[in-house]
Formats: C-alpha cells, sequence, structure tokens
C-alpha cells in the first residue's frame, strides 16, 4: 500500500523533479506534485509526495522533517485524508 506524505514549508524555488529526487533518496517515489495557485501558477509553497514502501516513507518522514532546503525548514508528515467538509 503506498503512503501520501505532506511537504510544506516548501521554497518558492523548489519543483517537482528536485522533490522527487529528495524522497527518492529514501527509496521508492509513485509521485511528486507540487501545489500551486489556480490563476498564478505559483506554488503555493506545499506539496505531496507518494511512496510505495511504508517504512521507506517513515524513514523520509524523520530524515527531512525539519531539515533546511533552499533556505526553508521543511515541514514533512503522513498527509490527513481528503474531506469535503464545505457546503
Amino acid at each position: 500500500m503506498s503512503v501520501n506524505i505532506y511537504v510544506g514549508n516548501l521554497s518558492y524555488d523548489m519543483t517537482e523533479g528536485k522533490l522527487g529526487e529528495l524522497f527518492g533518496a529514501h527509496g521508492a517515489v509513485t509521485s511528486a506534485k507540487i501545489i500551486t495557485d489556480q490563476y498564478s501558477g505559483r506554488s503555493k509553497g506545499f506539496g505531496f509526495i507518494e511512496m510505495k514502501d511504508s517504512q521507506e516513507a517513515d524513514n523520509a518522514i524523520k530524515d527531512l522533517n525539519g531539515k533546511n532546503i533552499l533556505n526553508r525548514e521543511m515541514k514533512v508528515n503522513i498527509a490527513k485524508p481528503k474531506t469535503n467538509n464545505w457546503r
């Protein structure tokens, strides 16, 4: 089962490719996505990584949470399930 990881406080210079490489050092990355503003196309400063193996994902979270990358201290943890709280 794959693990979805939230990555926050990303530098606006971070790319999906760089983010995938960063987590790829810890194991197999299924996808890397940086969330962008729909109007400007600019990064919102957070994204998601999907990894195949839960142990590799745990190791990546432990190693990368709080790490300074591109002058920003990343916040890394298991992503919360998506909910539909709007009405």
